[in-house]
């Protein structure tokens, strides 16, 4: 043999040696980075965790609406009728006022929201 076969053959051990790990250091970094960046991964992760907080807390402010709007219908009930509740629904929904009220006309694009009993 030639000092050229042996550099060949010296070569070819060194190649077979490093593809092996090589190749499984490509596979260990595939499932990393898909650990973390993937569909499933951390990052997912915590954009889905802020989604649900978002979410719960849309939850309690919506059933802290129902519960007034139950509070308010209970007072509507034909068993027990407020007569506060139904003098204001008779109001809002015929457009009428007493006499003593004040009325504050408020143009259409900046008309804010009823303030409910209970409400600052």
């Amino acid at each position: 043999m030639t000092a050229i076969d042996h550099v060949k053959d010296a070569m070819g051990r060194a190649l077979r040696q490093t593809i092996g790990p090589a190749i499984g250091a490509a596979i260990v970094g595939y499932f990393a980075y898909h650990a973390v960046q993937g569909d499933r991964g951390l990052i997912a992760l915590s954009h889905l965790q802020s989604e649900i907080q978002q979410a719960q807390a849309t939850l309690a402010q919506v059933s802290e609406q129902r519960i007034e709007l139950e509070k308010r219908a209970s007072l509507l009930r034909r068993d027990h009728l407020d007569p506060d509740m139904l003098d204001e629904r008779a109001r809002a929904v015929l457009n009428y006022s007493h006499p003593d009220d004040v009325i504050i006309l408020v143009p259409r694009s900046s008309v804010a929201p009823p303030v409910t009993a209970g409400q600052p």
